[in-house]
């Protein structure tokens, strides 16, 4: 199931994951099924702890932390696709700035999922690149039971949305409501 992310690994690849990895497949035919109002509301929630993993081991960068909430706005029709589109990017600067390859990952997680807003298909990136994150931090032989754990959260998140996103009392901007998934 893993032997792909061991192949990534040992060739010393950036991303350890891809839309090719079979241990992503079942999340991925799931998310071909969801609207793109499910994937906003998805991957916003799921990048919550992912956001507070980033903020305990730099609480004094603030970058990602506005790019939630901006892309958060933007898909409510608070704020325009300029600011939050200048938000994520920032978010996938400060992965480059620093020098933790796990905690550049995660930055680009949280780009992705605010990035989620603006297409659906940048949802896939938030555990492209939060599952490489993971692997970063337990280390080639212990990652496999965080990472399916991971995948199993994304997967009941993932459920949980595509059943209350619509019946929930939320406001949206009209693209997502004339989305061609939407």
């Amino acid at each position: 199931m893993f032997s792909d992310v061991e192949i990534r690994w040992k060739r010393g690849n950036r991303l350890l994951f891809s839309h090719n990895s079979p241990c992503l497949q079942g999340l991925i035919e799931l998310m071909r099924k969801q609207n793109h109002r499910v994937l906003v509301m998805w991957a916003l929630d799921c990048v919550k702890e992912t956001l507070a993993r980033f903020e305990a081991r730099y609480p004094d960068e603030t970058r990602p932390r506005r790019c939630l909430e901006l892309c958060a706005s933007w898909s409510r029709d608070e704020v325009k696709m300029p600011l939050a589109k200048r938000a994520i990017l920032d978010a996938h600067r400060v992965a480059k700035e620093i020098s933790n390859p796990q905690y550049g990952a995660i930055c680009h997680a949280i780009g992705h999922a605010g990035a989620t807003v603006h297409v659906a298909s940048h949802a896939i990136g938030l555990p492209i690149y939060e599952l490489t994150a993971i692997v970063l931090e337990y280390a080639l032989n212990d990652f496999s039971d965080p990472v399916r754990q991971k995948i199993d959260f994304y997967i009941q998140k993932l459920k949980y949305w595509q059943a209350h996103t619509d019946h929930e009392d939320l406001k949206w901007a009209k693209f997502l409501l004339n989305s061609p998934l939407g």
